[in-house]
């Protein structure tokens, strides 16, 4: 075994791949598309499953053992995200600025969505982010951005219910 793996040891790739494809379903879900008014569009798609997984972080980062089970969830958005651009066809010389971009974007996101929820634990701070962040700056109806917050902060609120083991089985609730 080389040094480094002895310093560092080893991760499990694929520790998270539960919860992640729990996360990916729950932004895919329809409701967010219909009643929310999320463009159903790669970036949309894409805006949705960072919400959705800033939430899963959040509830990562307020427990003590969250650290790696963090760590392992992001790996997962890389892998995920660094997999997606390859599809649709960037090469080599670019996958990495636009995963990099990818996860400025869900780092901007998680600080504000954090930063709103302990200002107003009812998520009422949250709507100026959200249309920025998942209408691109194009208010949709206010009963739209509502739906996606109330959505948000439930799910939020459920998280704390559940253990970090039960959340890497990939239970969502």
């Amino acid at each position: 075994m080389g040094w480094l793996k002895q310093l560092f040891g080893t991760r499990d790739r694929t520790a998270a791949l539960p919860l992640y494809d729990a996360v990916v379903a729950r932004a895919r879900a329809p409701h967010w598309y219909l009643d929310g008014q999320v463009p159903d569009t790669l970036d949309g798609r894409f805006d949705m499953v960072a919400a959705v997984l800033a939430m899963v972080l959040l509830r990562l980062e307020g427990d003590p053992a969250g650290a790696t089970p963090t760590a392992q969830l992001t790996e997962r958005f890389i892998d995920d995200m660094d997999a997606q651009v390859r599809q649709i066809g960037f090469g080599d010389m670019v996958v990495g600025k636009h995963v990099g971009r990818m996860m400025g974007m869900l780092g901007g996101r998680l600080g504000v969505y954090r930063d709103g929820l302990a200002a107003d634990p009812s998520g009422a701070g949250l709507d100026e982010s959200l249309v920025r962040n998942l209408y691109r700056g194009a208010a949709p109806d206010p009963l739209a951005v509502a739906h996606v917050r109330d959505g948000l902060v439930s799910l939020r609120r459920r998280l704390d219910t559940l253990d970090i083991d039960t959340l890497m089985q990939g239970v969502l609730p």
